[in-house]
């Protein structure tokens, strides 16, 4: 029910989620970058080494949710190891998260398209790096946080607009 909910917030827009501790770093930053300070064991798909990493992060990307290719990618037998669910209210193991929605007219000159990450992953031949088919997408470099135009908290106990930090 929370999961259905969310997604017809995040719409086919664009966003970035995070757990509410990063979003601080983000803040304080003042962009979300493609390498934190934060050590791999809490980043996505570190577990097996950097010849395993995930593949926007070989590029020097940030990963980005783009749920205007929702519905075909969301189709399970055209992409069955497709995880977009693992964070969609918020990443199982955080049990919250943040999302902050990325004005890609902001973005436009260093953002990669999710049908055009998964062309680009495909003619690397990087199948040892993960990739969310068609969701996923990339901005490469940091992501200044002048891009973000709305910010939500969202846990079991529900979904919450937060007033941006900036």
């Amino acid at each position: 029910m929370l999961q259905k909910k969310f997604l017809s917030i995040l719409g086919a827009e664009l966003w970035h989620t995070t757990h509410p501790d990063r979003y601080a770093s983000i803040v304080k930053d003042g962009a979300i970058l493609p390498e934190p300070d934060l050590e791999d064991g809490k980043r996505w798909g570190t577990g097996n080494g950097p010849e395993n990493y995930p593949f926007v992060r070989t590029l020097g990307g940030v990963s980005l949710f783009d749920f205007s290719q929702f519905e075909d990618a969301s189709d399970e037998r055209k992409f069955p190891v497709n995880s977009w669910d693992y964070f969609v209210p918020f990443h199982k193991a955080w049990e919250r998260a943040v999302w902050m929605e990325i004005d890609r007219s902001v973005i436009a000159d260093d953002f990669i398209s999710g049908p055009d990450l998964l062309q680009m992953w495909k003619d690397k031949r990087a199948y040892r790096h993960n990739i969310m088919p068609l969701i996923e997408s990339a901005h490469l470099g940091p992501l200044p946080i002048s891009a973000i135009s709305r910010v939500y908290y969202v846990d079991d106990g529900g979904i919450s607009r937060l007033q941006a930090e900036f």
